[in-house]
């Protein structure tokens, strides 16, 4: 199965399927698409799946996309509105409408431009589909194009992103593909739109889902976890003094120097210029998992229990569970956002997260 529907016979059923770590022969109905995901044999760690999959180099090449701005919010502090920068790519204009178009979100400190991105691009391409690319508020070197700051619970500004695609290009079917945060992202606006989801959605998933962020901000700081902290927080840290300079009325203050950890961060950056209480408010207004039990459209979730980083809480894994809109496979092993399996003899990259996505958006 998987065979790509060129017209607009879409049949994204709701069969549900289970796959996890601790019972992975429980698989139910509708799950031909589905394969075992088999870490390479020297992968089986969840920190040297998440640095391979980052660091191991791909030779992925793409056509010019077509550039298309989305205003997400008005003016503030006398500064312009916000707008974020998408990449288009789209199949020949006798046949677009009709093919399936892919938004992809990256994750945290991510672009248009993220490996994993450029990566299911061109696989869905060479599929027959659209792609739209979508930069979150300020990503991709697009500080200048929004005085406001990109968070987790910007669900909002993707939801404005599917209506300008869907108007301009008359699609008649759109799915979406969130990393990480933009994991959380695309979940939390498909849990939001429940049944008055736009009919041409026909498909969320979601890879490494940040679904519950406390949990994980928490296992973020852990001894062993915090070379990642201080990555991203040097990257997040250097986006605020650019944006210091560039909107001063709103981000002069700003106490970057006092800032040593993300919990930090989210709560003396996001939180109070993204009009929360405090991190905890941040964290639990925004999480996914509050609708785990609330997809109504397709939905896949990939998610490994070797993640370093990103924590399940029970309460959502049984949600989802019982979700018969979800199909949720969770492996023993695979990091955060990396899924390598043995590269194939017949030109396979061994990139099972992928593929497996791919199958998913396109199988009858």
């Amino acid at each position: 199965m998987g065979g790509f529907c060129a017209g607009s016979c879409y049949s994204f059923g709701a069969g549900r399927c289970v796959v996890t770590a601790f019972v992975p022969t429980t698989v139910t109905e509708n799950v031909e698409w589905l394969t075992e995901f088999v870490p390479r044999r020297w992968l089986r760690n969840g920190h040297l799946q998440t640095l391979a999959g980052n660091f191991l180099p791909r030779r992925l090449a793409l056509a010019e996309p077509e550039a298309l701005l989305v205003e997400v919010e008005g003016p503030v502090s006398g500064y312009g509105p916000s707008r974020v920068l998408c990449h288009c790519h789209w199949q020949p204009r006798e046949v677009r409408s009709r093919r399936l178009t892919v938004v992809l979100v990256h994750g945290l400190e991510g672009s248009s431009n993220s490996q994993y991105i450029v990566g299911n691009t061109v696989r869905a391409l060479t599929a027959g589909l659209n792609v739209v690319r979508m930069n979150m508020r300020t990503c991709g070197g697009t500080d200048h194009l929004s005085p406001t700051l990109y968070h987790s619970g910007r669900s909002g500004d993707l939801g404005r992103v599917v209506e300008a695609i869907i108007r301009e290009q008359q699609l008649e079917a759109v799915a979406l593909v969130g990393y990480s945060m933009g994991g959380n992202l695309v979940l939390r606006w498909a849990g939001e739109m429940g049944t008055g989801a736009p009919r041409e959605l026909k498909a969320v998933v979601g890879v490494s889902p940040l679904m519950d962020l406390a949990a994980s901000s928490a296992a973020l700081h852990l001894p062993q976890n915090r070379i990642y902290e201080w990555h991203f927080l040097r990257s997040m840290l250097a986006r605020v003094r650019r944006r210091m300079a560039l909107y001063p009325r709103i981000y002069s203050d700003a106490p970057v120097d006092k800032i040593r950890t993300m919990r930090q961060f989210d709560h003396h950056v996001v939180a109070r210029y993204g009009g929360f209480r405090d991190a905890d408010d941040y964290y639990y207004s925004v999480a996914s998992s509050t609708y785990a039990g609330s997809f109504r459209v397709p939905t896949l979730i990939l998610h490994s229990v070797d993640d370093p980083f990103i924590r399940m809480l029970p309460q959502t894994r049984a949600a989802l569970l019982a979700n018969p809109h979800v199909t949720f496979y969770e492996t023993q092993h695979g990091g955060h956002c990396a899924f390598l399996e043995p590269a194939t003899a017949g030109g396979g990259d061994g990139r099972w997260a992928e593929k497996t996505l791919l199958r998913f958006l396109t199988r009858e």
